[in-house]
Parts: structure tokens; C-alpha cells; sequence
């Protein structure tokens, strides 16, 4: 037969099965009513030695509506997964309601009875869900609300379907990986309580890898969004579940990275969160023995610590040897950042001499240029922990080593580290030996010329380095002659309007360095832009002027009486005084 009468007679036998699926519609013969139900469906299973991919869509279309079952709802299941597993036939499902036809049979069949089919309508969707436009039907069908039922029901199967339920999880898992990629498909995941039931596969399922990957991916995915978030932090014991799964899978590099990374996100906001997994048993000793195992210190190069939530950011591009360790390590280090904000929470961990000199090593073994996101996150949290004045603090203990670690990202080209260092050094360096070591080591000129960085949070932590510097009087000198103090005038008069936080540092490391107003180290210009801007300032109306909204004005004006103000008012009585003297 040629190509061209063969694709007819395909087209003609696609139309019929349609009329035919039509008709028995409308005369209410579908399911197993119809009379010449066998003989029908003995005709369309010969139709298919044609072996045209179009024409059996459609045939299998009617057999499904038909109510086929035992073998025969297997053999078309199969057929149709054949045909789903070439790319090229995705436009015959987009063009065929087949979909709607798979998801009735998901959402209908007994798990126990029909398993096999069962796996092989999952396993189509799971390939037709690697394309975008199918995507979006799927979820228009509620592909979510059919997955979720299905869920439930394989955790519920007899000890013999369970391994056939296990290969249906795999398949199953996969396709709502591929659903999660899509932005419309979070509220579903929500709506439908699709997480909790992922949850309670992974306590079913918790020794089979494939199911647990594919699970941690769609965590991963999903928790980077607030509303799925929210839900997944909502769901009972999740924090154990997740930290049985790292210590049963821990060699298992891209699981245990993404549920790393889930955990950053669930820990990143929420301080209900960092306390929920913190007080989960063997919480530390599982990630800081994580830690220990990813360190991988014999393949890494040796080369000769304000509060805040360490954010994920692009990866480097490690030498190959170390990059498998700094996927893993970048996430743990983040959590571990993330948690110690607690109060509850950072006195134990800086307290923990484990957990410090892990962190003192990784900053020895790696550097920035090749493990930048890694060395950012560590000092990230050396940074959080060295908020905590605790007895037995070991970054008290090591404050000199970790000062100089901090020399090796001061001098790199990553702003991100050079930042994080400042920010440690703002903290050490309320320790005379760590200021000490600071001026020694010239750290103080890097700290003056962040002054001129256009950055907000770059001058806050060097205002901090200047004004713990400052404290000596011996070093005030020093400072002065980097040009401190015009610097600092120039940082509170372009920045100090728009953030009174910095503003108020700003101040006080201009009033160490002036020794409260004792030490004319300013000249004559410094003092009278310095006066005109504190003036200006501490006019209330003017100053709450400046909120960019309303939500910010109340946190503003707070900022504006309880920090700048004080430390201001002080400042200008000290110039103005020194004005009348001179």
C-alpha cells in the first residue's frame, strides 16, 4: 500500500473509532454495557497489527472507555507507553484526549488488582511531562489531584503489590518533579496536600534511593517558594524524617544535597523552623558528621566570623576533584548558618569545638577562587556564631587563627567574601588582640576604603571594623591619616538618610574616633559638612521624610529614635562645642 493510501486509510480509521466513541456515548453504551462490547473490541485489538502510532491512541482511547480490564487493560497500557517513549509522538497526545483516559484509569483502578497497568500509564506520563505544552494540559487535568490520591493509596498496598507500588513511585515521583518545574503548579501542590503524602512515601519507602531522590527533588524545587514552604515546615515530624534520610543515605551525594538544600530554605526565615530541627534527636552530630564526611580533605588543595540568613547563591566551578564536596557543602554550611541565628540555638553551636574547627578547616583547605559560594558560606556563619559572648565560645578560643583566615578572602576578588570577612572582623575585633592584629596585618586600610563602596552593607560592616578600632587610642591616628574620618562623613551623608542603622555606626565610629569630640582630628571642612548633616538629620520631619513606603515608615522612624539619634545628638554637642572653644 503507498504512504499516501496507507496515512488515508489511518485518517478514515481514526475518524470511525471517534464516531463510534461518539455514538455509544450518546446512546449511554460505554463502560461494559454495550451488547457487542467483545466483538468491538476484538475488531480494534486487530486494528492494531497496522502498528500505526496515530490510529492505536485512538483505539486505545475507545478500549479504555470501553472498561477494558485484567490483560487486555494491560496490554494497553503497554501500547500506549510505547508510543508515549517517542518524543516525536507527543503532538498525537496534545491532539488526543488519551490523557483524560490514563488519569480515569490512575485515579479509578485498584492498585492491588491492576499495579502492572497502573506502572505503565504512570510511566507515560512520565515521559510526556518532559514537554512543555503537555505540561500545562496535565495540570489543567488535575494531574496533581489524581497523583496525590494515587500516593495515598500505594502506601497503603499488600505486602505483594509492594514492590510493584515501588516501581509506581518511581515513575510517579518523576512526573511530579517534572509538574513542579511549572509556576502554576505550586498552589496545587499545596491545595491538594500533595507534600504531606510525599511524606508519608518517604516513611514507607525511606530505603529505596530512586524514590527518595526523586522526592528531595521536588522538596527542593517547591520549598523554594514561600506558600509550599510554609506547608512542607507545617507537616509533623518532617525534620527527623529528613535527618533518618542523610544519616541512612549519606553516600548518596545528590540526594543528600537536596535535602540539604531544603532544609537551608525551611531555616532560611523561619526561627520556628531552625529550633524544630535543632531539637530533633542527633540533629548536630548528623550534619557535622555529614560535614566531616564531605570535607574531603584529602583531595583539596591547602592553601598557606551582625546576624543574618545565609542566602543560596550561583555555584562556582570548582577544580572537578572537589566540586562533588562543595555541592554538599555549600548546602550543610548554610543550614548550619541559617539555625544559629536561634538564640537557643547558636550558644550550643559555638560552644561545639567539632563544629568550629570544621569550619576553621574548610577556610584552610579551599579557597575563594575555586569554592567561592563555599568559603562566603562559612564565613557566613563564623560571622553568625561570633555574635555569641558564651563561656567556653570557641571563636573566642580561636579568634586570632580565625583572624587570620579572614586575610585569605580579604584578599580575594569575590565582594561577597570580602564582605562576610569585614563582618567577622567587625565582631573579633571588640577583642583588643584581634584589633591589634588587624592594624598589624593593615586589615584597618581595607575597612576605610569600603567606605567608598557603593553598597550599603559593605559600609555598615566596615563602619563596625572602624569603630571597634577606634576604641585604642593609638590606632585613632592611624585611622585618620587612611582618611577615616572623611570617608565616614561622606558615608553618613549619602547613605544616612536612607538607613539610620547605618547611619548610627557611621556616627559612633566617628565618635571613637574623635574620642568623644576631645581629639580635633577632623578639619574644618569635615566638621562644618559633618554639622549641616547631623542638623539636618535630627530634624524629625525632615528626617522620617525618607521612608521609601509606608510599610518601612514605622521600622524607620523606630530605627531613627532608638539608634541614630542618641549617638548623634551626643556627636553634634561635642562639634558644636568644640566650635565654641575654637
Amino acid at each position: 500500500m503507498a504512504a499516501g493510501s496507507f496515512e488515508g486509510s489511518v485518517d478514515r480509521l481514526c475518524d470511525l473509532c471517534d464516531g463510534l466513541h461518539g455514538t455509544l456515548a450518546d446512546a449511554d453504551m460505554l463502560g461494559r454495557r454495550c451488547k457487542r462490547r467483545s466483538k468491538i473490541l476484538r475488531t480494534l485489538f486487530r486494528l492494531i497489527d497496522l502498528n500505526s502510532s496515530k490510529l492505536n491512541l485512538h483505539i486505545a482511547k475507545l478500549c479504555l472507555a470501553l472498561c477494558v480490564s485484567g490483560n487486555n487493560l494491560l496490554n494497553i497500557c503497554k501500547l500506549i507507553f510505547q508510543i508515549s517513549r517517542s518524543e516525536s509522538n507527543d503532538i498525537l497526545f496534545q491532539k488526543n484526549s488519551i490523557i483524560d483516559s490514563l488519569l480515569v484509569v490512575l485515579y479509578s483502578e485498584d492498585v492491588n488488582v491492576s499495579g502492572e497497568a497502573l506502572l505503565y500509564c504512570v510511566g507515560t506520563l512520565k515521559f510526556l511531562s518532559g514537554n512543555t505544552a503537555i505540561l500545562r494540559l496535565l495540570l489543567d487535568k488535575n494531574c496533581i489531584g489524581v497523583a496525590q490520591k494515587l500516593l495515598l493509596a500505594l502506601c497503603r498496598v499488600d505486602d505483594t503489590t509492594t514492590k510493584t507500588a515501588g516501581h509506581i513511585l518511581v515513575q510517579l515521583t518523576a512526573t511530579l518533579r517534572n509538574l513542579a518545574n511549572h509556576p502554576d503548579s505550586r498552589a496545587l501542590f499545596v491545595s491538594f496536600s500533595v507534600l504531606p503524602a510525599l511524606c508519608q512515601v518517604l516513611r514507607h519507602h525511606r530505603e529505596d534511593k530512586d524514590i527518595c531522590t526523586n522526592i528531595s527533588r521536588i522538596f527542593s524545587k517547591l520549598s523554594s517558594y514561600s506558600e509550599c514552604c510554609l506547608d512542607l515546615a507545617q507537616i509533623p515530624n518532617c525534620y527527623p524524617l529528613f535527618l533518618e534520610l542523610l544519616r541512612k543515605h549519606h553516600q548518596k551525594q545528590d540526594l543528600v544535597v537536596r535535602l540539604l538544600f531544603t532544609l537551608g530554605n525551611l531555616t532560611a526565615k523561619s526561627d520556628a523552623a531552625r529550633l524544630g530541627l535543632f531539637q530533633c534527636n542527633g540533629c548536630t552530630a548528623t550534619l557535622l558528621q555529614l560535614y566531616s564526611s564531605y570535607q574531603r580533605r584529602d583531595e583539596s588543595p591547602r592553601t598557606p566570623l551582625q546576624k543574618r540568613a545565609s542566602s543560596p547563591r550561583k555555584p562556582a566551578t570548582p577544580p572537578v576533584g572537589v566540586r562533588e564536596a562543595d555541592d554538599v557543602l555549600v548546602k550543610l554550611v548554610r543550614v548550619l548558618a541559617n539555625v544559629c541565628i536561634h538564640p537557643a540555638v547558636g550558644p550550643s553551636l559555638v560552644t561545639n569545638t567539632t563544629c568550629i574547627q570544621l569550619l576553621m578547616e574548610t577556610l584552610e583547605l579551599r579557597s575563594a577562587q575555586e569554592s567561592e559560594e563555599l568559603m562566603v558560606n562559612v564565613a557566613a556563619t563564623i560571622n553568625n556564631l561570633s555574635f555569641y559572648e558564651e563561656e567556653g565560645s570557641e571563636i573566642r578560643h580561636n579568634r586570632l587563627a580565625i583572624a587570620e583566615l579572614m586575610l585569605k578572602l580579604m584578599l580575594t576578588s569575590s565582594m561577597e567574601a570580602v564582605l562576610e570577612a569585614t563582618r567577622v572582623y567587625g565582631n573579633l575585633s571588640q577583642h583588643r588582640d584581634v584589633r591589634d592584629f588587624v592594624m598589624q596585618n593593615k586589615v584597618h586600610k581595607f575597612a576605610v576604603t569600603l567606605l567608598d563602596s557603593k553598597r550599603a552593607e559593605m559600609c555598615f560592616s566596615a563602619c563596625g571594623v572602624l569603630t571597634n578600632l577606634a576604641l585604642d587610642p593609638p590606632k585613632r591616628v592611624s585611622l585618620a591619616q587612611e582618611g577615616a574620618s572623611a570617608k565616614l562623613v561622606d558615608c553618613l551623608r549619602d547613605f544616612g538618610a536612607a538607613d539610620w542603622q547605618l547611619a548610627a555606626q557611621a556616627c559612633q565610629a566617628m565618635w571613637n574616633l574623635t574620642g568623644g569630640g576631645s581629639e580635633e582630628l577632623l578639619d574644618s571642612q569635615e566638621r562644618r559638612t559633618l554639622l549641616q548633616t547631623l542638623t539636618a538629620y535630627l530634624d524629625e520631619d525632615e528626617a522620617l521624610k525618607w521612608a521609601q513606603n509606608e510599610d518601612m515608615r514605622d521600622f524607620h522612624r523606630a530605627c531613627w529614635e532608638s539608634e541614630f539619634r542618641p549617638v548623634a545628638e551626643k556627636l553634634l554637642k561635642a562639634l558644636q562645642s568644640q566650635n565654641l572653644t575654637t
